[in-house]
């Protein structure tokens, strides 16, 4: 028997954690389940463009582990759409971290859960001109200039 799996660490909860083919009743398709953790894998390396090693850190596992993790994802989004299957965001073995946002106008810094929803002012000043706090984050705006958190 192996050892359990060790928690990483997952700043993003996707609001939609479902998704199927068009025209394709529920009933008649299969369903290939992802992780949090597996969601998160993506989002860092394929979203936020980051290097294996910064993704790993941040999830608070080995760089072999990430790659396993980053792996697997692929394979089951690749079979989700080839073989036309539903895809479910569920389970996995995490824990949330809280993401740092900064205001770019005043300097305020405040932390949210990926399972709040960041309002998309500075709660000191009401700018809109926010971004995440966290190193490699700088790319990503909110508010009016209409990037995802």
């Amino acid at each position: 028997m192996g050892r359990p799996p060790k928690c990483r660490r997952v700043e993003f909860m996707p609001h939609c954690t479902f998704f199927k083919p068009a025209g394709i009743p529920l009933c008649d398709l299969e369903e290939v389940a992802l992780t949090v953790e597996e969601v998160e894998a993506l989002r860092l390396k394929d979203l936020e463009g980051l290097e294996q090693e910064a993704c790993a850190e941040r999830m608070g596992i080995s760089r072999p582990t990430f790659q396993r993790i980053l792996t697997n994802a692929r394979v089951k989004l690749t079979e989700a759409l080839v073989e036309g299957k539903a895809i479910k965001v569920e389970g996995g073995h995490y824990q949330f971290v809280a993401r740092p946002w900064r205001c770019a106008a005043c300097g305020a810094e405040w932390e949210v859960l990926p399972i709040e929803k960041p309002d998309a002012h500075c709660p000191a000043c009401g700018s809109t001109d926010i971004l995440t706090a966290a190193p490699g984050w700088g790319r990503r705006r909110r508010g009016r200039h209409g990037a995802r958190p």
